[in-house]
């Protein structure tokens, strides 16, 4: 099993009421426009995971564990690899429901988007002073 960690915050305009996608920024600011991010201030985008983890990533089909850990509240995510993924953004990662690739794209066809996270941990997510992290984790070969 090889995974990362991205760390981010909270901010008081999470809403996270999308229905296909879920994003991680490094911005320090949010709109209520994005209504598919549940952090800013992230640690990591798509071009600094781990070596091994991006090599997964681009492999077609192979299962994505994604966990959004919030305190005590841990919330999983399945998606999938994609060979046409790029990994190649410096700013954000992007789980996404469809198969629609991008630089920003870091999981293909998951079973969650933004609305579906509990209303618990969105609600702990408005405080800027919420820490959470973004695991995201494959098994080698």
């Amino acid at each position: 099993m090889v995974s990362d960690e991205i760390e981010f915050y909270g901010h008081p305009s999470v809403l996270a009421t999308h229905p296909r996608t879920i994003e991680i920024t490094k911005d320090d600011y949010l709109t209520e426009d994005g209504n598919c991010i549940i952090g800013i201030k992230a640690n990591k985008a798509c071009d600094s995971l781990h070596p091994k983890l991006q090599k997964l990533i681009m492999t077609d089909n192979i299962p994505i564990k994604l966990e959004i850990i919030v305190g005590d509240d841990v919330f999983q995510i399945n998606g999938f690899g994609n060979r046409n993924l790029t990994l190649i953004n410096q700013h954000d990662i992007v789980i996404r429901t469809s198969n629609f690739v991008c630089s920003r794209t870091a999981s293909v066809k998951c079973d969650k988007a933004s609305i579906h996270i509990p209303r618990e941990i969105i609600t702990k997510l408005q405080n800027p002073n919420t820490r959470g992290i973004l695991r995201i984790s494959a098994n080698d070969f």
